[in-house]
């Protein structure tokens, strides 16, 4: 069980998730992952940094804003007096630790990756040894563990990566015998250690990492997210008021999603759970009872839960650009596409979706990227058009790739909407196109009310309030 950030933010967040918990050790005996709360780690980012630049003084304020949540959480969480008192002496021991970690990044007047790592670890440590200490007050049998003892990782900071072998052996040694005696593990996510105990994160998505790692290393039955959110949803709920949670999905639908930017768990952080098979659950920790996503490609799980339907999901992502590029020299002549995408390459800018032709190609980037150098560079080769403020939509589903008539369907429901591009073919699961900014909404609701409102959505989605089995 991962609980990310927003679910333990606050002292009822917690007692909300320690609930959840409860009940779920009812069931089995779960291993459970935190997060940092919500906004720590963000602020362990500013000391960082102002420690780096040598703001000693800015960076000693934010530490003390670090002490004052934690300290009022365990406040509010920990009653016993004798207890309370031996919780805020490890808190304070983080604090000073973290505290003397600034003086001496300030000192030497440089931040290094490793010294980053280590900032960035506090929120995890903080929030667990808070929560297991929670836990055990309320009479649960909770063991907290130092996950850097058994995720070993390399020495690459900011992005480590296990060392499997390694790491397997120690879960199976240090945290399955806890398990099997009935004990609920508290631990982190996000962080690791060198072989030389030198603190490592995981980077984007670290924590759905961690979890998926145990989970698959434990051979568990599933893996559950919890999260701010009712699974994964038909399409983005702000724009379309009517958007379902979906409630089953297989592993390459999800991936499909992630990278088109909708908000589902990134593909790599899950690898480990496509690898064993293991089902991945997608809950919402503000509304427990709803039955949330699960990401499969178990066929058992799959067919019990109506898995059908055409369409899955449609993914939109906004602030992108078109960049219209034409050169009469593409005509015939082999290599010149390999010379076009190492200007993109050069600038460090990566593509989003792409069409071309004969002698023009037209694809999608970032309004956030570097545009300058590429745009240069571009036109050292050929003729640069660039179009601002478009958005890309893509509706997935796995079933795309056997059906008739579906881009039919895709364009008579956009037929009030100008669309700018197309992009097919690269994924069997996935129609992409562009569209202008201002008519992200008229598309979507157009799209949605096409694929979702039929009988052929039937048990395939839920609304949130839906009890899960």
């Amino acid at each position: 069980m991962k609980f990310g950030g927003t679910s333990i933010g606050t002292a009822s967040a917690m007692r909300r998730v320690m609930l959840i918990v409860a009940g779920e050790k009812k069931k089995a005996v779960p291993l459970v992952v935190l997060s940092a709360c919500s906004g720590i780690t963000n602020r362990l980012i500013q000391i960082a940094i102002a420690a780096g630049e040598s703001r000693l003084d800015e960076a000693m304020e934010l530490s003390g804003e670090v002490r004052k949540h934690h300290r009022k959480l365990v406040d509010v969480l920990i009653s016993d007096e004798g207890r309370r008192a031996a919780v805020i002496e490890k808190v304070e021991a983080y604090i000073a630790e973290l505290d003397m970690l600034i003086k001496g990044v300030d000192i030497v007047g440089e931040l290094t990756a490793r010294s980053f790592d280590t900032f960035c670890s506090f929120g995890e440590l903080l929030s667990t040894t808070i929560f297991s200490e929670a836990m055990q007050e309320a009479g649960h049998e909770t063991v907290w563990t130092d996950i850097r003892e058994v995720m070993i990782t390399d020495d690459n900071f900011g992005s480590a990566r296990p060392v499997e072998e390694l790491c397997e052996k120690n879960v199976k040694n240090a945290l399955k015998p806890l398990l099997e005696q009935g004990k609920i593990v508290v631990t982190q996510g996000f962080i690791g250690s060198t072989r030389d105990g030198k603190t490592t994160t995981f980077g984007r998505g670290g924590s759905d990492f961690t979890a998926a790692l145990l989970g698959a290393w434990l051979t568990s039955n599933e893996i559950q997210i919890w999260t701010d959110v009712d699974g994964v949803m038909t399409c983005d709920p702000r724009i379309v008021p009517e958007a379902r949670s979906i409630r089953v999905m297989t592993f390459s639908e999800a991936a499909e999603l992630s990278y088109l930017g909708a908000k589902v768990l990134h593909p790599d952080t899950i690898a480990p759970a496509v690898k064993q098979n293991i089902p991945v659950y997608v809950l919402n920790a503000l509304h427990p009872e709803a039955k949330g996503t699960v990401i499969t490609n178990n066929p058992a799980i799959l067919e019990g839960m109506s898995y059908g339907g055409l369409v899955k999901s449609i993914a939109v992502k906004k602030g992108q650009c078109i960049i219209n590029f034409r050169s009469n020299k593409m005509l015939g002549r082999h290599g010149f596409m390999a010379d076009f995408f190492d200007v993109f390459a050069q600038a460090g800018v990566s593509v989003e979706m792409i069409s071309t032709s004969e002698v023009s190609v037209s694809l999608t980037v970032s309004e956030s990227a570097s545009l300058g150098k590429l745009l240069a560079g571009l036109r050292k080769i050929g003729e640069v058009e660039l179009e601002p403020d478009v958005a890309t939509i893509s509706v997935v589903g796995d079933n795309l790739r056997t059906s008739k008539g579906v881009a039919g369907r895709i364009f008579s429901a956009m037929k009030d909407v100008n669309i700018r591009m197309i992009s097919q073919g690269a994924s069997e699961i996935n129609v992409g196109f562009v569209v202008e900014g201002e008519d992200v909404p008229k598309a979507l609701q157009n799209l949605h009310h096409e694929f979702f409102s039929g009988s052929e959505a039937c048990g395939i989605f839920e609304h949130p309030t839906m009890k899960r089995r």
